[in-house]
């Protein structure tokens, strides 16, 4: 089992406000925010937490700029989110949704090879430049483009999860899997309107299950899914840093207010291969577990978890392969409140993908954000689970290209 050689850290983090639709400011037709601005705060919003804040290394995660904004080269922005990062090294990485994931991972990797002693690490996408029907098309370039794209679905991804939704009604029963996707909306949208950055804080309807429960159309959409079971196109940007011990102490940084890496696993699938069986997400299960093993803790040790539900059925599948639920059980485990604040296993606290919003390439970054805000006691859906764990799961693609990782409370 490998171990981790020397002690890593995240802090520091910042989300923007996740913009669009449901957003009360948000008008379609009128001018928005450009990528420019989001990333300036996000890095304003880190630097003015650290007293030195001079890094070694930067490292930025996006999925698709060169289509959304026509614009490539992004290492070339982290020195203007961040001036002392002139004349260092900096690094764009990409691996669809899951991009936030993989830079969080370069980062740590860096901090290993004893490359750096800390590293800003700063997550974003825009999306909003295009219209919601051409957005689809744009992020189908996640899956295989010259392969499932061409026989695909014309919402390509809401088609292929759709079929995962699909299979797993077949399997566990249709109404259980409805009940199960209609819960998940409703608590994500709850959380969400604890936290005023989200996407859906603004987000007023009374019957949340029911509206969940609208029974999906084909004719209009796609089979398995309806509109509640998505999330939504979003414009955001995260960033933290990412330090040892010797980065912590330069950076002038508290130990007590940062997280603690405890393990991470990333996990590759054949992009170009459809998943052998569509009710599991294979690679999630093996990165989490892979995360949990090297963090030397089990499942029952997680306190917060923070999962990649790009659509509920995800977020179902996602607790089942990693172990948290039986196959078949997630739904009952939604339904009874145990992923719920209050629940043994407190998910999506910030409102995940469907309520926090999903810019795909900032989605790790800020998924870490939050768990950094929940084990350090100033998150705006704060929980006391009684536990020092928590974990993430990046997802890109249909569950091709993931990354987890373990942290902990640091002492």
């Amino acid at each position: 089992m490998r171990k981790l050689r020397k002690r890593i850290f995240f802090g520091a983090g910042y989300n923007t406000v996740f913009f669009g639709s449901g957003r009360r400011e948000f008008h379609p037709k009128q001018p928005m925010p450009t990528f420019e601005t989001y990333l300036r705060e996000a890095a304003q919003g880190t630097l003015a937490q650290i007293p030195h804040p001079e890094f070694d290394e930067g490292v930025v995660a996006n999925f698709m700029a060169g289509r959304f904004l026509k614009q490539g080269n992004l290492p070339g922005f982290l020195p203007m989110m961040v001036p002392g990062l002139k004349g260092k090294p900096c690094v764009r990485v990409e691996g669809a949704c899951g991009s936030g994931g993989l830079g969080l991972a370069a980062a740590v990797k860096s901090l290993l090879a004893d490359m750096a002693d800390s590293v800003f690490v700063a997550g974003f996408e825009v999306q909003n430049t295009l219209k919601a029907v051409y957005v689809a098309d744009v992020l189908a370039g996640a899956g295989y483009f010259n392969g499932d794209r061409k026989n695909g679905h014309a919402y390509f991804f809401p088609g292929t999860f759709s079929d995962r939704a699909g299979a797993y009604g077949e399997r566990y029963g249709k109404d259980a899997a409805r009940q199960g996707m209609a819960k998940w909306y409703e608590q994500s949208i709850l959380n969400a309107r604890k936290n005023p950055k989200a996407q859906e804080f603004h987000n007023t309807t009374k019957d949340l299950f029911q509206l969940g429960m609208t029974p999906p159309d084909g004719r209009k959409f796609v089979s398995h899914l309806n509109l509640y079971d998505c999330s939504k196109v979003s414009d955001g940007a995260s960033s933290l840093v990412a330090v040892s011990e010797e980065g912590a102490r330069k950076l002038g940084l508290k130990l007590s207010d940062l997280v603690e890496l405890a393990g991470f696993q990333g996990s590759e699938g054949d992009i170009t291969e459809k998943p052998p069986d569509p009710t599991v997400l294979e690679n999630t299960g093996r990165a989490a577990l892979g995360a949990l093993e090297m963090a030397g803790v089990g499942r029952k040790d997680v306190g917060v978890l923070e999962l990649h539900d790009c659509f509920s059925i995800t977020g179902l599948l996602a607790l089942e392969s990693i172990g948290f639920a039986k196959p078949g059980g997630a739904g009952k485990m939604v339904l009874d409140g145990l992923t719920a604040s209050q629940g043994e296993l407190p998910t999506n606290l910030s409102g995940g993908l469907g309520g926090f919003g999903h810019p795909v390439g900032g989605t790790g970054v800020r998924q870490m954000v939050d768990l950094l805000e929940q084990l350090t006691g100033k998150a705006p859906n704060q929980v006391k689970s009684g536990k020092d764990h928590g974990m993430m799961v990046s997802m890109g693609g249909n569950d091709k290209t993931v990354t987890a990782l373990v942290v902990k409370r640091s002492a």
